[in-house]
């Protein structure tokens, strides 16, 4: 590449400093340069001859950074140039030619010369400095709607110098800034039109967030578990995580790339889901289901149904405990080393007196068991098909004999009627004095009655 090709870098100012030094003159074109990544940079310099020397007694010459034990280093033989450096004179003029220029390159350029003379030596200083720069997009909200991009640059290039803006790899304008939608998914960069720089890199929005589990196996209560969330974006995504399924408004947890817990817990089950957030857009994760294994709650026991059993019912026991994964249930008579039943449910068929007593059952998975309450399950202490005796037969019996000593009576108090008798007071006497057959049935419906009523009647 010719000078006049880098002139866009190279001159940038119009301002001559002369430097002398034992009677050398040096006269760098420019003491500071801003140069774009990637770009190539030349340093040149006219040079005034001290009197008594002339050109051919120039024995060496060139340009430094650095010096070691006292001496200035060849930029040719720096290995961090290798190959990126060119040297040039033309009588009084030389240059310094630098390609695909680095960050790392920004320093004080300074030319030497060595006469034929042992020892004899004359150096430009102070010298020319470089400053390197990468070209990077700022981001600027306006509204809730538009966004405004502008290209920027660490050093001043140019007062005078346009940006070329790319659009996913496209040329789409030519000016200082640029105005494009909010949330757009679009990559946006800049370039130093002109140039041989490179382009900025490009700003973009959060691609769709991804979630990793660590460690990946199963996990056990108590376990130290950390969800990372990241995602492809510039300038780098703000995270924030979030617990909640979709159905209600979810709960905030972390503004953090990485939610952490130190002891995983059982409460700790459910759906997960984080977001990635830069001033061009926010995206969401795919929900994660972090299930965590854990042992047997206690266990709780219903019975149906629950009054008191009587002989002959049948009688149904279900054990449940929060477990994962899923318990097994085995169910126990208190003083009993051998299991009555196992599974969820446990039901008794045909009720008997033997089967009455404390119950419990225990629910056991592979990180550990655990067992319920006892429950007492009785029985009544009336056998049904005596108390179905005592419902029908006694009240029919009953209700007989009443109705013949009623009509023992109604006779009786007839016949009392129809003779002569004395007035009232006879007529009474007679009327309370029962037949001998009534007075029996009377006895009767006395022995007759139940023996739980006469003894509730005692």
């Amino acid at each position: 590449m010719s000078p006049s090709a880098g002139g866009l870098v190279v001159f940038l100012l119009s301002v001559q400093v002369i430097q002398s030094q034992d009677g050398l003159g040096v006269n760098y074109h420019e003491t500071d340069v801003c140069a774009a990544k990637g770009s190539t940079v030349f340093i040149i310099c006219d040079i005034t001859h001290p009197p008594g020397i002339d050109p051919s007694d120039i024995k060496d010459r060139f340009w430094f950074t650095k010096e070691k034990d006292g001496e200035p280093v060849d930029l040719r033989t720096d290995s961090e140039y290798l190959d990126r450096v060119m040297y040039g004179c033309f009588v009084t003029r030389c240059y310094l030619s630098i390609t695909d220029v680095r960050e790392s390159d920004s320093a004080e350029y300074k030319i030497t010369f060595m006469t034929n003379k042992p020892g004899e030596k004359y150096t430009g200083s102070p010298g020319v400095t470089l400053c390197v720069t990468g070209l990077q997009v700022q981001v600027r909200r306006l509204n809730s709607t538009w966004l405004e991009l502008t290209c920027h640059s660490s050093c001043v290039l140019s007062d005078r110098a346009e940006y070329d803006w790319y659009k996913n790899g496209e040329i789409i304008e030519t000016g200082s800034s640029l105005r494009v939608s909010s949330g757009s998914t679009d990559r946006y960069s800049c370039y130093l039109r002109g140039s041989s720089g490179q382009r900025s890199p490009a700003v973009y929005g959060p691609q769709r967030p991804s979630v990793s589990v660590s460690p990946s196996a199963e996990m056990l209560e108590g376990d130290s578990v950390t969800l990372t969330c990241s995602a492809d974006a510039n300038p780098a995504a703000n995270y924030t995580w979030y617990k909640g399924d979709g159905t209600s408004d979810p709960r905030l947890l972390s503004e953090e790339p990485q939610l952490v817990f130190s002891s995983i817990q059982s409460s700790d089950f459910g759906w997960y889901f984080c977001t990635a957030e830069n001033q061009l857009g926010r995206k969401t994760s795919e929900f994660i289901l972090i299930r965590v294994k854990y042992g047997p709650q206690r266990p709780s026991v219903s019975v149906s149904p629950s009054a008191e059993m009587l002989e002959g019912d049948s009688v149904t026991l279900t054990c449940s405990a929060d477990a994962n994964p899923a318990a097994n249930y085995t169910w126990y008579k208190e003083h009993e080393d051998s299991p009555r039943a196992s599974g969820q449910i446990f039901t008794i068929t045909d009720f008997t007196a033997e089967h009455s007593g404390n119950y419990y059952c225990e629910a056991q998975n592979e990180m550990g068991r655990s067992n319920s309450t006892l429950l007492l399950i009785t029985e009544s202490g009336v056998d049904r098909t005596t108390m179905i005796i005592h419902i029908t037969r006694w009240p029919l019996l009953v209700v007989m004999l009443i109705l013949q000593l009623l009509f023992c009576l109604w006779t009786r108090k007839k016949k009392a009627v129809s003779s002569t008798t004395e007035p009232h007071e006879s007529r009474e006497a007679v009327e309370m004095d029962l037949h001998p057959e009534c007075e029996d049935l009377s006895d009767m419906a006395a022995q007759r009655e139940d023996p739980e009523e006469q003894e509730d009647r005692v």
